[in-house]
């Protein structure tokens, strides 16, 4: 994180955009515990969608375009699309 404010801005900008796509946040830890490689930070930040053309569609879409900038010059990180299975619903 190299400047919260900024930071700030970007998540009120960018969490409207996320529900208009029926993305939902399932975690936000700012004390991730990395126990293998090296991570750019301890922030981690998953958001579910239903499917990965959900995803991408937010990703790529105009409201979200308009503030991601803020989060890349706000932080050093990535962002990566990740497919799960569903293992033994319970």
């Amino acid at each position: 994180m190299k400047n919260p404010a900024l930071y700030g801005e970007y998540s009120k900008g960018a969490g409207p955009t996320v529900a208009q796509f029926g993305g939902k946040l399932v975690s936000f830890d700012v004390a991730s515990e990395t126990i293998e490689g090296k991570p750019p930070g301890p922030q981690t930040v998953i958001i579910e969608f239903e499917s990965v053309d959900k995803a991408k569609a937010w990703y790529n879409s105009p409201g979200y375009q308009a503030v991601v900038g803020k989060r890349l010059a706000a932080t050093e990180g990535f962002a990566v699309i990740s497919q799960t299975m569903n293992v033994g619903k319970r």
